[in-house]
């Protein structure tokens, strides 16, 4: 099930997938059928639309008109104050996408520094030591063991 709380779906079906069609959405969100035409046309909440144009509200379209009822109904915010809430909701959430991805990346590319160090650690000369001089930065030495008599 979604986890979009009192939507009812089927198993395996995606919060985004758009399968209620206006009446259903409406009776859902506690709202008139014409109250979530409005809302569309003002671009509050934008329902999928069937191949006859007819419109349909995914879950997660109901859960945003009950968050429109709320703050409008409850908070006392005016219809272009919930807009810009809704826009600002949904870009973080954006966000925090990018940043879950980014992070992701982030380390990937850990793992792939870790790997090439390791290799390019393996491959070190051996018969090269670093020996340090009073005078200058620093000496290299080329170490040749004697052989056993």
């Amino acid at each position: 099930m979604a986890d979009v709380p009192g939507v009812p779906l089927p198993d395996g079906v995606a919060e985004t997938a758009p399968i209620f069609v206006i009446s259903v959405a409406a009776q859902l969100s506690g709202m008139h059928p014409q109250t979530l035409r409005q809302y569309d046309r003002i671009g509050l909440v934008s329902p999928g639309r069937a191949p006859g144009r007819g419109r349909r509200y995914s879950a997660r379209d109901i859960a945003q008109l009950r968050e429109v009822q709320r703050l409008s109904q409850e908070e006392g915010v005016n219809l272009a104050g919930v807009k810009r809430i809704l826009d600002l909701d949904n870009h973080v959430r954006a966000l925090r996408r990018r940043i879950a991805e980014l992070q992701d990346e982030l380390e990937a590319s850990r793992r792939e520094a870790t790997r090439l160090a390791g290799d390019v650690e393996r491959k070190y000369r051996r018969d090269l030591v670093p020996v340090p001089d009073a005078g200058r930065q620093g000496a290299v030495v080329v170490w040749r063991p004697q052989p056993r008599r």
